[in-house]
């Protein structure tokens, strides 16, 4: 960014959250927040500064696992380690020795996957859609995973202590359904309304389920979501609940799945479990390395994942893979056929998404019963209640801004300031930035809160991801932050955040030409129509750093900020421009043309009402003005804000084709969106209207 540039920071707030999910016999003691991973060397750990605990004890002492002492330093809350480092590497949960399951258990548990079988073509069938196939590969990772290993109470899904899971291959959610009516939390009839208008069990899982945290359908996003929710529960809850996640081996070609390996990885989240169901078949050929599961072992390993290869479908290897502890997340690389159990169909091209046809659905589902030896229903475990009680509303900053008039701020380093005010208001505020923190100054925020910022790095899909899964359950106030042209990446990510309800914030900053010479990939040009076009989302692009503040403090506001009677054409600028409209009417005030400028602060939703009454005070003059392209930013919006409305011209002054490097006010020139542009608009604007009088 030029040196002095003010900056601008198109904002956007998916408004509502959701929640999810914890296994069997284990404790998790309190583990110290934002610790680094341990066992790196130095110059791969995160950039997080490093905790004191004071003790008495030697270093290399080993904790006792136990509660900490009225006499126990701050910190861990379970040892008495002089580093964050020794504290974490003693301090990673253990699971219960593995005991094998009777024989009767194991019998139960190969029913209950049969049954669940049973159920997903049941549905599929009546919805004469869906993916039965999916599901029946699916089948004994799911009976293990809901009724021998995760905790949960049934009828209170979204309890904070559960543990959580996440459906990534989200078209499989006939047999998450089949789950729920097999524990009791839905009725059986209800699977029989899969995929219809007024039912909630939809052809993927969302949050209108009471038991799906995040949307999903969107291959490749569920398992950073699961590192969200691991992080939150290793780090901010220090709770023993732990997340699954269930992938399919045809999603694992997605790029963002390996951005959420390496986060998993780096930051050992040892309370972090995902299943691959490699059932070798994708959607129109073999996945890519098919039943070559010992290459995804390898894979996983590398990530920093202790990885198991187990029989998909013996419920006794599952069992014991998921009763394995390591001090790193865990893969389970489950080898599974697509269709397992259909005649006909199991291992066979061509199935995926076809329901089966009714007699062939009624044979089959007579096959599949005869296998089934016990009616008898397993019951999951209940959790330790040990997630904390938090609160996260009504948050409001500890003072007002204190900015002088005349002062010049960037509004990139007033975001960081209010940000890192608004974490002394609520501990449960974190940040997230994907290695820009210098330059979108989260880096304040990381210097006040050290142990609730998240360093994403490089990978803005899985920043916005952790953000989302961070924010389930209500558990955090997630702000993720970088430049605002990277996030156009993650759009798919924010796409699926808003089906899920997430309450994230992201900020973005270095917006169009004003940058100057970084040239047009740093450039910020196509965020707001993409922003605009996310439902429920408030997009906000505050002027100065007051606004900045209002804006983290989520106070939707629209202001007037230059206004009189004499007033000839309504100007409406954000940011940079905002600025140089104001420019432009002290110079068009010394030849007595006035005009009126105002700052819409959230250009979704846009102040129709305040617009259309300076607009007709102006006799119908409007000038929209923004370093954004044309398409989708505040001269669009504004545009439809007075539409059909008699005696109004909009003049829209933006971007107009890819720019280039350049000085700030050079390239705001180029494009004609200065003070001189608007100033000349304003003339044409005024000398049409005398001429037509």
């Amino acid at each position: 960014m030029a040196p002095g540039a003010p900056a601008r920071c198109p904002w956007s707030r998916l408004l509502s959250a959701g929640g999810a999910g914890g296994p069997r016999g284990r404790t998790r003691p309190a583990s110290p927040v934002g610790a680094e991973p341990p066992s790196l060397p130095p110059a791969l750990r995160p950039s997080l500064p490093r905790l004191l605990f004071l003790s008495a004890l030697p270093s290399e002492a080993r904790c006792s696992r136990s509660s900490p002492s009225a006499a126990a330093p701050p910190g861990p809350g379970c040892c008495r380690h002089t580093t964050p480092a020794a504290a974490a590497d003693c301090c990673l949960a253990p699971m219960e020795d593995y005991h094998k399951p009777d024989q009767q258990t194991l019998q139960a548990l190969k029913d209950t996957a049969n049954r669940l079988r049973i159920s997903s073509i049941k549905a599929t069938t009546a919805a004469g859609s869906g993916h039965p196939t999916s599901c029946c590969s699916a089948a004994e990772i799911m009976s293990v995973l809901f009724f021998h290993t995760m905790k949960y109470k049934v009828q209170d899904p979204r309890n904070a202590s559960n543990d959580r899971f996440v459906l990534s291959k989200g078209h499989a959610a006939p047999i998450l359904y089949s789950v729920w009516a097999e524990a009791g939390f839905l009725q059986e009839t209800d699977l029989l309304n899969l995929r219809k208008i007024d039912s909630v069990l939809e052809g993927h899982p969302v949050p209108r389920q009471a038991f799906t945290d995040v949307a999903t359908g969107s291959l490749g996003q569920g398992l950073g979501a699961a590192c969200g929710m691991a992080y939150t529960g290793k780090f901010f809850d220090r709770a023993s609940y732990r997340v699954y996640c269930l992938l399919g081996d045809g999603e694992l070609s997605e790029g963002s799945v390996w951005e959420a390996m390496a986060f998993a990885g780096f930051y050992k989240l040892d309370n972090l479990v995902a299943i691959f169901d490699v059932n070798r078949l994708g959607q129109s050929d073999p996945a890519p390395l098919q039943h070559h599961v010992e290459i995804y072992q390898k894979r996983c390993e590398a990530f920093g994942w202790h990885a198991i290869i187990v029989d998909g479908h013996s419920v006794e290897e599952l069992c014991k893979a998921f009763g394995q502890a390591k001090h790193q997340p865990t893969a389970i690389i489950a080898k599974t056929f697509k269709g397992k159990g259909i005649s006909g169909v199991e291992d066979k091209e061509s199935w995926h998404g076809k329901p089966l046809p009714k007699n062939m659905a009624e044979q089959v589902i007579l096959e599949i019963d005869e296998k089934i030896q016990n009616k008898k229903k397993l019951s999951p475990a209940l959790p330790e209640e040990d997630a904390p009680v938090v609160n996260i509303r009504n948050i409001k900053m500890p003072s007002p801004p204190s900015y002088k008039v005349g002062e010049k701020w960037a509004t990139r380093k007033a975001y960081g300031v209010a940000l890192a005010k608004l974490g002394h208001a609520n501990d449960r505020v974190i940040a997230l930035d994907g290695d820009t923190k210098n330059s979108t100054f989260s880096e304040l925020f990381k210097k006040d809160h050290p142990s609730r910022y998240i360093e994403c790095y490089i990978a803005e899909q899985n920043m916005v991801s952790i953000a989302v899964g961070c924010a389930t359950r209500d558990r955090t106030v997630a702000f993720a932050s970088t430049f605002a042209t990277f996030f156009t990446r993650a759009f798919d990510q924010i796409r699926m955040a808003a089906i899920s309800e997430s309450n994230i914030n992201l900020c973005g900053s270095h917006c169009g030409v004003s940058i100057g010479e970084d040239g047009p990939s740093q450039m910020g040009l196509e965020d707001l129509s993409m922003f605009r076009a996310v439902p429920n989302a408030t997009v906000f692009y505050p002027g100065d750093a007051v606004a900045t503040e209002k804006a983290v403090e989520i106070a939707a506001n629209t202001k007037v900020v230059l206004k009189s009677k004499d007033d000839q054409v309504t100007v409406i600028g954000a940011g940079v421009t905002l600025h140089e409209a104001l420019s432009a009417a002290e110079q068009l005030r010394k030849e007595k043309i006035f005009i009126r400028v105002i700052d819409p602060f959230t250009i979704k939703p846009l102040d129709k009402k305040t617009i259309l009454e300076n607009a007709r005070a102006t006799k119908g003059r409007i000038i929209t003005v923004e370093d954004h392209y044309h398409e989708g930013g505040i001269g669009e919006a504004v545009c439809a804000a007075v539409v059909g409305e008699p005696g109004i011209t909009v003049n829209r002054l933006a971007v107009s084709h890819v720019p280039r490097s350049g000085k700030s006010a050079e390239l705001l020139k180029m494009f004609g969106i200065d003070k001189d542009a608007i100033v000349q608009a304003v003339k044409v604007a005024v000398s049409k209207s005398r001429n037509a009088e």
